[in-house]
């Protein structure tokens, strides 16, 4: 407690935005495993059990944009202790008696959570901007790569802690004994985080929504492009294919998935180091465009791999695990230019629109992943994941670079 008490007030809440993230994180995983496994024994398809969660990539994209407005009027405080009020009761409609668990029941809760999710992630996000003076933008780029890559590897431990729940507690038990721990999470929130964090000095407007910065508009259609890549694959048609073309059981399945996040996280953590800042580098739009173009040819490349014939496994466990790296990276320098490029008075406007570009990502992947999937096969996936990284690469040439103005009107 000595040591705590000799930090600064702005470590301090980071560290407390960062246990809150770290802590809501944990039971997003876990809970998405927990559905998964538990519907996945009652007989349900991998794609009727993608359909669960239908509503909690659609929300997320209400979310964003409606939380970040939120944020700018209520504080960042009261946005973050929202969420974590609302993944709490998420958690305690799934402990009903197991008749009630009907499917538009599940929907519901997975919407809830969804909700929850993105209102915990945009507060987290925009008070690191508050918390490190915009002189520091090294540290700044650390703190923001820190606290993404960490609540990635957190989402895969959270996979691990799902199933293991499950296994000991049953599934209305591990989701009780999630409720309650984040419930003790969300009381000290309540009593210990900044009240005024990310408050607008002048209350902004319903249609400050919309983003009118010009380098924000830019990245947001890069972030949607980017993550619309990676899901195009990763959600639907990957789990199946490892299913049912290798014969992976489905725990096998889900811990290699499980292990894939918890190393993109941590190299996520580690970009600052891979894009230079060891060297003074801090990196701006070209640096967004090198490492985008770096990854747009690799699915194209285990695509044609699995075309030739080549052995499946080792095209596509090698692939997915250099595109895990590089994706890492690219989503890593994202986090940090949104932050950079947004306003400080009313962050979480700038915050929220950006990461409802990242929702709207995952929506579009998701759906496109079990269509094309479904009808065309893994490869035909994969190609739309090369297109999709490419269009991101080709808009953000016109990110702005070190000496550009990064709020011009758009």
């Amino acid at each position: 407690m000595k040591a705590l008490s000799a930090l600064s007030t702005q470590v301090r809440q980071y560290l407390l935005v960062t246990g809150n993230y770290w802590a809501f994180t944990l039971t997003d995983g876990a809970l998405r495993m927990l559905v998964v496994l538990h519907f996945h024994t009652l007989g349900y398809t991998p794609l009727q059990i993608a359909a669960l969660f239908l509503f909690y990539e659609i929300f997320g994209v209400i979310t964003n944009l409606v939380g970040g407005y939120l944020g700018a009027r209520l504080g960042l405080n009261r946005t973050m202790n929202i969420g974590l009020g609302m993944q709490v009761l998420a958690l305690l409609m799934l402990t009903v008696p197991a008749a009630w668990l009907t499917v538009p029941w599940v929907m519901g809760a997975q919407a809830l959570s969804g909700i929850a999710k993105d209102l915990n992630k945009m507060s987290a996000k925009s008070s690191i901007k508050l918390l490190v003076p915009d002189s520091q933008q090294g540290t700044l780029y650390k703190w923001v790569a820190i606290l993404t890559g960490s609540k990635n590897a957190l989402k895969g431990v959270g996979f691990f802690l799902g199933g293991a729940l499950l296994a000991l507690l049953g599934f209305t038990m591990a989701v009780l004994a999630m409720a309650a721990a984040l419930a003790f999470i969300w009381t000290g929130s309540l009593l210990l985080l900044k009240k005024d964090l990310g408050k607008a000095k002048a209350k902004p407007k319903f249609r400050d929504m919309l983003s009118k910065s010009r380098a924000i508009n830019i990245l947001s259609a890069a972030r949607l492009f980017l993550f619309g890549a990676r899901d195009v694959w990763f959600v639907v048609a990957l789990p199946v294919y490892l299913s049912s073309v290798f014969g992976w059981d489905f725990w096998l399945v889900g811990g290699f998935l499980a292990a894939w996040i918890i190393g993109y996280g941590i190299v996520q953590s580690f970009a600052p180091s891979i894009t230079g800042k060891q060297r003074g580098h801090v990196p701006d739009g070209r640096a967004a465009f090198t490492w985008a173009i770096a990854l747009a040819g690799l699915p194209a490349l285990i695509a044609l791999g699995l075309s030739a014939g080549w052995s499946a496994q080792v095209v596509l466990l090698g692939g997915l695990m250099l595109f895990g790296v590089l994706f890492a990276v690219n989503s890593s320098l994202h986090s940090y230019l949104i932050v950079s490029y947004a306003k400080e008075d009313g962050v979480s406007l700038d915050v929220g629109f950006y990461y409802m570009s990242n929702a709207l990502g995952r929506l579009l992947g998701t759906l496109l992943s079990g269509w094309v999937f479904q009808a065309y096969g893994l490869a035909a996936c994969l190609w739309v994941s090369s297109g999709f990284v490419l269009a991101a690469a080709l808009i953000s040439i016109a990110l702005p670079r070190h000496g550009d103005t990064t709020q011009q009107p758009s």
